[in-house]
């Protein structure tokens, strides 16, 4: 019987988005604040995925071996370091959230099973690797607050009660919504970026955040005049909003995940050929409401 297992671990660094090549100028067009010396510096979170078999002892690998592993590979070498230096990797790339997770597969996966590198550089931001080359996912959470009604206006009151419940009372109630959104793409060779991240961020917040923040999404975003905004309905609404300015940044949508309250939640994958377009249509996405 075959399981995925993980195991979880942590170190403190630094480091610093700066590339010799360019001016100072072009440093700070590029990179920003990251570009201050001597640097800066995260608590990051390493999250370790491995696939096996269960052993007699029903267990795929012993974790207190897993354990020692980690920390004599990665984490004894990296606590308390000046990443831009540590390793000989992040002279030739930098030490982004997604170059990192690329090379703590390299240095863990001739002694582990593994299947996934998940690294988060602060709970907003993250990267997952999962051993294909130099392509890597990042993932960036946000929020709005905005009031819904959940109910058909071709149907009656008392069928939309059936129907939404208390959902569909009148006026309407409201959530904080957490989003996070992940994109895919190849990893510069050089900054070690998959996409400009402040970019990324500007476009999340001037496509979803500024336009849905404080409304109520009925009455104040045309889309849902007529479409029920249930959270599969927003998910797949910030999913058509996202795609083509992500695209133009250079990087792909792969998901996004809109959590309606700590009990709800939807997640939009994007399934798609390596065009784009299957047909000369966009594959519908997956949905997976929890």
């Amino acid at each position: 019987m075959k399981c995925i297992i993980n195991r979880r671990a942590q170190f403190s660094a630094s480091h610093r988005y700066w590339l010799p090549e360019l001016s100072d100028a072009e440093n700070i067009k590029r990179f920003g604040a990251s570009t201050r010396a001597p640097g800066h510096g995260h608590n990051y979170v390493l999250f370790v995925y491995m696939a096996g078999e269960l052993d007699e002892y029903g267990m795929v690998l012993n974790l207190s071996d897993v354990k020692h592993v980690i920390k004599r590979e990665v984490t004894s070498q990296l606590d308390f370091s000046y990443l831009n230096e540590v390793w000989p990797e992040f002279q030739q790339t930098l030490p982004t959230t997604e170059s990192i997770a690329r090379v703590i597969w390299q240095r863990l996966a001739p002694h582990l099973p593994l299947v996934r590198i998940q690294l988060f550089e602060h709970p907003e931001l993250w990267a997952d690797y999962l051993g294909n080359g130099m392509e890597a996912y990042l993932s960036i959470a946000t929020h709005f607050s905005a009031a819904h009604r959940l109910a058909r206006p071709d149907l009656s009151y008392e069928k939309n009660c059936e129907i939404y419940g208390k959902c569909a009372r009148p006026n309407g109630h409201g959530h904080n919504y957490h989003l996070e959104v992940t994109v895919k793409g190849e990893i510069d060779q050089r900054t070690g970026m998959i996409v400009d991240l402040p970019a990324l961020q500007k476009v999340v917040d001037d496509y979803v955040v500024e336009p849905f923040d404080h409304t109520f999404l009925n009455k104040d975003i045309p889309y849902f005049a007529e479409v029920v905004p249930t959270a599969e309905n927003i998910a797949i609404h910030i999913r058509d909003l996202l795609q083509e300015p992500i695209r133009e940044l250079g990087a792909q949508l792969h998901k996004v995940k809109l959590v309606e309250s700590p009990n709800n939640s939807c997640e939009v994958y994007v399934t798609q050929s390596e065009s784009g377009a299957v047909n000369g249509k966009m594959k519908e996405p997956v949905l997976i409401r929890v």
